[in-house]
């Protein structure tokens, strides 16, 4: 990472997912260093830019991961040369087999460090690692509770199997990168289009009473939408129901009208 300039304090983190407690640390400083791993994300990459005004310093782990606590304080004065403040988490490690944590942290460093205590609702401490369990429950609303918003996927526009749009309801089939993705099944959702939040139910999973094969698709409600290129985004409102396998395209077919209306009054 280039120095740099001006930035006088940073939350150091994985901020997967820029969460409720995430926030808490967020609100204290101009700029955040983000520990980098490239595995299923809440939030991956630069996408987690999208969810704060902060600036988003980037460190890879790997590159970084066999320094000394002392080498890593180090490689932050010498990225951010004006720097007075360190927040970090509670929980917050550091350094080679993770040396070093918020206490060292504080002996180490002339510049002030906060440590942000634990932040929970109902009883229920907020991390990443509970946000994914809960979402790969299914358990929609407590995934939304803990981040603070809907949870959101991306993904570039690939072609299906057409059988949706032969004999079943057309659907845009996208395929999310470094995602955690949610329990299979089926969600009352909105998709983001052309710049527009459309009402929408969603797929995620393998297609038991077809082809098999994995899929993420998405069937936007009451309206005609004509071919979809590009990137397209997908907000998670409830869950409807888990993955089933149906023996004939017409007990399926029955199946999703149901789902269809289901969504509609998740909607409303």
């Amino acid at each position: 990472m280039t120095t740099t300039s001006k930035i006088q304090s940073i939350a150091i983190g994985s901020f997967d997912g820029i969460h409720i407690a995430h926030r808490t640390l967020i609100d204290q400083v101009d700029a955040l260093v983000v520990i980098e791993r490239n595995s299923g994300y809440l939030t991956p990459g630069y996408k987690r830019s999208l969810y704060t005004d902060k600036i988003c310093c980037f460190y890879h782990f790997q590159k970084v991961q066999s320094l000394t606590p002392e080498e890593f304080i180090s490689k932050l004065r010498d990225d951010f040369p004006d720097l007075q403040r360190i927040v970090v988490g509670y929980d917050f490690h550091f350094g080679k087999h993770k040396a070093g944590d918020a206490r060292m942290l504080q002996e180490l460093c002339h510049e002030e460090v906060i440590v942000v205590d634990e932040v929970s609702i109902d009883g229920i401490s907020i991390h990443s690692r509970t946000i994914k369990a809960y979402l790969q429950a299914g358990e929609i609303g407590m995934v939304t509770r803990l981040l603070g918003r809907r949870y959101h996927i991306d993904g570039m526009v690939i072609e299906g199997q057409g059988l949706g749009k032969r004999e079943l309801f057309p659907t845009i089939n996208i395929e999310p990168k470094s995602y955690q993705l949610p329990l299979e099944g089926v969600y009352a959702t909105r998709t983001l289009i052309d710049g527009r939040w459309l009402e929408s139910v969603s797929f995620i999973g393998h297609r038991v009473s077809t082809d098999g094969s994995f899929a993420v698709e998405t069937h936007v409600l009451d309206e005609q939408i004509a071919e979809v290129r590009g990137l397209v985004w997908v907000e998670f409102v409830e869950f409807i129901r888990a993955n089933e396998k149906f023996d004939t395209l017409d007990a399926l077919k029955r199946q999703i009208e149901i789902d269809i209306t289901t969504a509609k009054e998740m909607m409303r």
